[in-house]
């Protein structure tokens, strides 16, 4: 169940608040430099990172459930215990994947 209110909660989240960001972004590049840097000072505080890794952990979550919810489309999955193991798999893969990306860019780029 838990998965599935994520499902539906991380979409709504990435197309609201994702939307949002994207327009910002766009707005800020089309308006000059002193526009973009405004919106670069506060993607790069700390409040501004968490967003967008908020942002990274809600695509990733999305992308696995809607993998999931594909291969139970096909009929499989559906045994009590293959179930519980890919929605342990749903809960933790994003926060691995999410951690991965943003050691990159944090620390890998050098």
């Amino acid at each position: 169940m838990l998965v599935s209110i994520l499902h539906r909660a991380t979409g709504d989240g990435l197309a609201i608040v994702g939307a949002l960001v994207l327009l910002w972004w766009l707005g800020a590049a089309a308006l000059g430099a002193p526009a973009y840097a405004a919106f670069i000072d506060v993607a790069s505080a700390w409040y501004g990172k968490v967003v967008l890794i908020g942002l990274t952990w809600a695509f990733f979550q999305h992308g696995s459930s809607g993998l999931r919810h594909l291969l139970l489309d096909t009929g499989a999955g559906y045994e009590l215990r293959a179930n519980r193991r890919w929605s342990m798999l749903v809960a933790v893969l994003p926060a691995l994947l999410t951690a991965a990306l943003w050691l990159y860019i944090c620390f890998g780029r050098g």
